[in-house]
């Protein structure tokens, strides 16, 4: 090699990677900024013990070794099954966040929406997860936990295909002793919220609630005559003078705020929030800060 190829080499080298640089989704390069910056202030969870029992069947995807086939299970059905035991699923983080229609709304327009906030901190979550050698699958996405190089982009990919949802975390089992996050505004009725949690939670399911809304959701900033259109079918309101109901609405929305702190404490889960208009790294960190205590608590229940 000549002098003129040696320099050439790190420059074709620095081409290539920008080149695949710039073919990842904003949203995960943004994910892993926010990721890297809290990362610097925290540690690693601690992973726990390993079990056996079977969990399910799930389809068989590229990656999964050969001897994880179900082969007797397979001969029954037109595709290829694997086995999986209940470490495999509980000692992953399972993440959901609410694709709802009233996720996509926000107040001003220097603000993000709720649904881009809790995307961004949904992946820089399971960013920092990744990278500490965890495994990382979306709730109720039928998708096998992810880890290593890659998960990310596959994680970001399933989550843009994900279609819209009630509001509500799936109706789905969780794997016994296993972690879920779920990030969404909650603004369904509480019994409804409170129903679907204690499914989830009769499992031995460990839990983050972390509730995202508007800045104006919680104070009510308008005046005067105001029209109000439901984005999820609820009609429309005209108020002459909305001021003259912002004490009252001030507090329906934190008597609401306050049923979901008190439904997550009954089932032994965390409840949090955050406002878009405050920083993302913020509420990863919280997040994260909570996800480390619900780990301390599965193991002081004598799992792993």
């Amino acid at each position: 090699m000549t002098d003129s190829d040696a320099r050439i080499e790190p420059r074709r080298r620095q081409a290539l990677a920008e080149a695949a640089a710039s073919r990842l989704p904003a949203l995960q390069i943004a994910a892993e900024r926010v990721a890297a910056t809290v990362l610097q202030g925290v540690h690693g969870r601690r992973r726990v013990g390993q079990g056996e029992a079977f969990w399910q069947f799930r389809r068989y995807e590229p990656g999964d070794p050969p001897l994880r086939i179900d082969w007797r299970q397979s001969a029954k059905r037109q595709h290829i099954f694997v086995r999986e035991t209940e470490w495999e699923a509980a000692q992953s983080a399972w993440l959901w966040r609410d694709a709802s229609a009233s996720m996509a709304w926000r107040s001003d327009p220097r603000l993000p929406t709720k649904s881009a906030r809790a995307d961004l901190l949904l992946l820089a979550l399971a960013a920092m997860l990744l990278r500490g050698g965890e495994r990382v699958g979306l709730f109720g996405a039928g998708m096998r936990p992810l880890s290593g190089r890659g998960a990310l982009g596959r994680l970001a990919e399933r989550l843009e295909e994900a279609g819209a949802g009630d509001g509500l975390p799936p109706a789905v089992a969780a794997p016994r002793h296993s972690s879920v996050v779920l990030i969404g505004d909650f603004l369904a009725p509480l019994s409804d919220t409170d129903a679907r949690l204690r499914t989830l939670a009769a499992n031995g399911v460990d839990g983050i609630l972390f509730q995202i809304f508007d800045p104006a959701e919680e104070s009510l900033p308008f005046a005067g005559r105001t029209r109000f259109e439901g984005l999820e079918a609820e009609g429309q309101m005209l108020v002459p003078r909305v001021e003259s109901m912002r004490p009252d609405y001030e507090r329906a929305f934190a008597d609401h705020r306050q049923g979901l702190h008190e439904i997550a404490r009954a089932i032994g889960w965390r409840a949090l929030s955050h406002r878009t208009d405050r920083s993302p790294e913020s509420a990863l960190m919280t997040l994260w800060q909570a996800l480390a205590r619900t780990g301390d608590a599965a193991r002081g229940r004598g799992i792993g």
